[in-house]
């Protein structure tokens, strides 16, 4: 695999209820920052989007952030951003997201986060993309979602399981040298 130089990473507007939620966006972000790696994101300022993006831009890294233009005052945009593009709707923020990564790590969130990790899946599955994908299990966060993985596969519904590969990692700091061993 050639050089990753652009993370998106999808991940709460909220803080979540363990602290552990926030001080692992925080270390990805500085992590970013270190290895000149952009980070690609929802484009707010609170929870663990607003975490990732200051860490990483508290480390000299660079940031990009989309965010359509319903969430602009919603999830306060951050002011600093390296990049803010603003989209018409959640449609165009993904695909600019796509469009913008060499891969794709999911911290934890909510609804949102789950949906655009199943979607870049799917689009994986479909063979729409080859970017990795890593999912960072902070706490057992993921533990679920990669049960139903594996049960969906067992069940025969999976059909390209070798081709999806989700890498899971359960720290922050087991992102980056993951993604580097692809």
């Amino acid at each position: 695999m050639s050089r990753i130089e652009n993370i998106c990473v999808y991940c709460g507007s909220g803080d979540g209820n363990d602290p552990a939620f926030v001080a692992a966006a925080s270390s990805f972000g500085t992590a970013l920052a270190a290895a000149s790696v952009r980070l690609v994101y929802g484009g707010g300022s609170t929870g663990l989007m607003g975490a990732v993006a200051s860490a990483t831009l508290a480390g000299g890294g660079r940031v990009t952030g989309i965010i359509p233009q319903f969430l602009v005052d919603r999830e306060r945009a951050h002011k600093q951003v390296t990049d803010m593009i603003v989209t018409a709707d959640m449609h165009e923020r993904k695909w600019a997201m796509f469009e913008n990564a060499d891969a794709f790590v999911a911290l934890p969130g909510g609804i949102g986060t789950l949906e655009e990790l199943i979607e870049i899946l799917t689009w994986a599955q479909l063979g729409r993309h080859a970017k990795p994908i890593v999912i960072v299990d902070i706490n057992g966060f993921w533990a679920h979602l990669r049960a139903l993985l594996d049960h969906m596969n067992a069940a025969g519904f999976l059909h390209s399981m070798q081709i999806l590969k989700p890498v899971f990692v359960e720290r922050a700091e087991d992102v980056l040298p993951a993604l580097m061993s692809k």
